[in-house]
């Protein structure tokens, strides 16, 4: 019994192995090449805020796991939320040993700048990331400044559900989604009052959606749609009695 127990053993764990090999190397599928830079210091400074309507991305639980992306790859903010891979490559002097690979969310936005004809790491058409201090310093040496990578998309891996921040005043909705899962850029989103029909919200910017719709003293409930097309509804998690800078926590994620 015992043989046969030892060889059902071996061959579970022979074909486990081979999945995770296949899988693996799925996902290996895709990578891209790009540059990486970084921005602020080790505790976060200047990458706080930003272009994707974001504010202390520590309480909203992205840390300093972030990056600025470059015009190519920020889609007039489209791209906000979306997880990336990148590992530094083709640079041993200035790649640490190992390819060591990073996971961050897109937070910010590089601008271009246009009147400079050299190191124009964000201008069109380049693919590039200005990371955080401690992201760039997990795959490259401090001196190094810039360093070629490769890059791919992934799934965001968060924890609890869809956030919702409320802003604005009486006559104009705001709301900043934000802790999404999934392929984490949000690109619909929907409201619906106690006493309305669904509403379509528009991007205003980043991820803040608004509506011009006066739904003060309704519970509302959203729908959210990610570029992969999938949609989440949640419950009427905002109370009747919302307040501007609250947020709420659907149930929900992708």
């Amino acid at each position: 019994m015992g043989k046969y127990q030892s060889f059902f053993i071996l061959f579970i764990t022979i074909v486990v192995s081979f999945l995770v090999t296949t899988f693996e190397s799925k996902e290996l599928e895709g990578w891209k090449h790009g540059r990486a830079t970084f921005y602020g210091d080790m505790k976060g400074g200047e990458t706080m805020q930003g272009a994707c309507g974001y504010g202390d991305l520590f309480k909203q639980g992205y840390g300093l796991k972030t990056a600025a992306l470059s015009t190519a790859l920020f889609n007039n903010g489209a791209t906000c939320g979306a997880c990336f891979q990148l590992m530094c490559v083709d640079a041993p002097q200035s790649c640490h040993q190992g390819n060591r690979i990073i996971t961050i969310t897109a937070t910010n936005f590089c601008p271009p700048d246009y009147s400079k004809t050299e190191d124009i790491w964000c201008n069109p058409p380049q693919e590039h990331f200005d990371l955080s201090m401690p992201m760039f310093l997990e795959i490259a040496k401090y001196e190094a400044g810039v360093v070629p990578v490769k890059y791919r998309r992934v799934h965001c891996q968060k924890t609890g559900g869809l956030k919702f921040e409320m802003k604005g005043n009486p006559n104009w909705i705001l709301v900043l989604v934000y802790n999404v899962g999934g392929v984490g850029d949000v690109v619909n989103v929907k409201v619906k009052g106690s006493n309305s029909a669904w509403l379509p919200m528009q991007r205003n910017w980043g991820q803040n959606w608004q509506t011009h719709e006066r739904l003060v003293g309704q519970s509302l409930c959203f729908q959210v749609q990610t570029s992969d097309g999938r949609w989440v509804e949640t419950d009427y998690i905002v109370p009747a009695n919302w307040q501007v800078g609250q947020t709420f926590e659907a149930k929900a994620n992708f």
